[in-house]
């Protein structure tokens, strides 16, 4: 069986051939980008934006400005695809502050790009924090990736409970809100939910 290829050898080919190689590239950071979408839209503007119409937006422009990018590794990638989502939210945020004085949206946008800058960082962190120590296929890939792509196979509730509780850092009272469960109902479904993850990365040694 060939061996899979590793991002920066996906990363190289997208380089000299572009089209294909570059789309199925930008895919393997669909789930990831899909996950900081979420939480970021879930953060600042209150589930007011589809995630899935931000994420194709993000990918959308990668492609075409694929060429500006200078990186060689897959952790320069990923920085380079959230700082896109991040500018692209930010306008969002900013069409969300109504008709303002223009001096005064440029303030706010430009704090409200840094704000998102550092909560998309902090999700970030949030993500490799959850997947400890790694091995296998751990070490060909970024942690943040690996971990966004095993919760996309969790039931709804699991991730979503994860998401709000682990990544959003809310408390099990406003998750119960958030889900309209009870503390009680919410604590055991993240349990279980832990369980589950802890599973799905071991099935993959993946810890």
């Amino acid at each position: 069986m060939d061996a899979v290829p590793t991002p920066e050898q996906l990363l190289a080919r997208a380089r000299r051939e572009r089209g294909e190689p570059l789309g199925a590239l930008l895919e393997l950071y669909r789930n990831y980008l899909q996950l900081l979408a979420h939480t970021q839209i879930d953060l600042h503007l209150q589930g007011q934006l589809d995630p899935s119409d931000l994420v194709q937006e993000t990918m959308l422009e990668a492609y075409r400005d694929f060429g500006q990018f200078r990186g060689t590794r897959e952790g320069e990638l990923m920085a380079w695809l959230r700082r896109i989502l991040v500018h692209n939210l930010a306008r969002q945020v900013e069409k969300n502050l109504g008709t303002r004085k223009r001096d005064l949206r440029r303030q706010v946008s430009l704090h409200r790009l840094a704000e998102l800058e550092r909560s998309s960082a902090q999700v970030d962190a949030a993500l490799v924090s959850q997947a400890t120590s790694t091995a296998g296929r751990a070490q060909r890939r970024e942690q943040a990736a690996i971990l966004a792509d095993t919760l996309a196979r969790l039931k709804p509730e699991h991730r979503e409970v994860i998401v709000l509780r682990n990544l959003e850092g809310l408390s099990f009272e406003e998750v119960a809100r958030r889900m309209g469960r009870t503390a009680g109902a919410v604590r055991m479904i993240w349990l279980r939910a832990l369980d589950r993850l802890k599973q799905l990365l071991e099935e993959e040694d993946l810890i």
